[in-house]
């Protein structure tokens, strides 16, 4: 139970004007997991809160908590990505990953793990080369969240059969079922599951290494139409188990490949 007054660690996910100069802050935080403050005067222009309430910025936050909506009194950045908002592959790719966070994250209790890989991941995105491909960071980025939400996929057996995947088989995607199964043990199973998408050897290859902390080999970035067809499937996955759709999304589908 807060007290009247609680102090948190936060980053900012999501903002919209409240009132006349306020803005009403979604902020996933360390302590506390994810609230809902209003952050007054914050659109003024000399307002000392109005940078301190913009997207993906991590505050030190002193809170006034209230009946319906809290209200932050003082917040002192500690972090900010502003590199994020100058190019539209990495602001597109950090809202749909804040979208998705927003979508897991839980309230009144706290959300550590959660807080610190949403900015983990947010800096790796920042520091990429204008010309570096941003779609296996996001695939990754994913794959984690997905751990954390319990929902990752099985991308190393056979769901029907338990066997180590190989690339000899003939593989397919299955949401209903949660991962990868080899198309040969179709024919043996009574009810089985959809296939919602076909696997390439190389596409098994680049999922299998997702739930690493570090990042695949330096000549698995380059593999562009597959991080495509792994974008796309992660993300509708994602939808899938989770029952809403990221408006996001759409933006990330919108990208050509020469933004990214």
């Amino acid at each position: 139970m807060m007290s009247r007054t609680y102090q948190a660690t936060g980053i900012n996910l999501q903002g919209m004007a409240f009132g006349e100069a306020d803005r009403l802050l979604t902020i996933l935080t360390a302590e506390y997991g994810l609230i809902r403050a209003i952050a007054p005067g914050a659109r003024k222009y000399k307002s000392s809160l109005r940078g301190r309430s913009e997207l993906f910025v991590v505050n030190n936050l002193l809170i006034v908590a209230g009946k319906s909506l809290d209200k932050v009194v003082q917040a002192e950045t500690i972090e900010s990505y502003p590199k994020l908002s100058q190019n539209l592959a990495k602001l597109t790719v950090s809202q749909y990953l804040c979208e998705l966070v927003l979508a897991i994250a839980l309230s009144e209790q706290p959300q550590r793990e959660l807080y610190e890989l949403i900015c983990s991941h947010l800096a790796r995105i920042e520091v990429l080369d204008e010309n570096q491909y941003i779609l296996p960071y996001l695939c990754q980025a994913i794959f984690h969240f997905l751990i954390i939400a319990g929902l990752v996929p099985q991308v190393h057996n056979c769901l029907l059969t338990g066997k180590a995947l190989i690339g000899d088989n003939c593989l397919g995607f299955s949401f209903e079922a949660g991962g990868i199964i080899d198309l040969a043990a179709l024919t043996e199973t009574i009810n089985p599951p959809k296939i919602d998408s076909k696997l390439t050897l190389q596409e098994l290859q680049l999922l299998q290494c997702l739930g690493k902390t570090d990042f695949p080999p330096e000549e698995n970035l380059t593999s562009e139409l597959a991080w495509i067809n792994l974008d796309r499937l992660l993300r509708r996955y994602t939808q899938y188990h989770l029952g809403k759709t990221f408006r996001s999304s759409a933006l990330v589908e919108g990208l050509s490949p020469l933004e990214f």
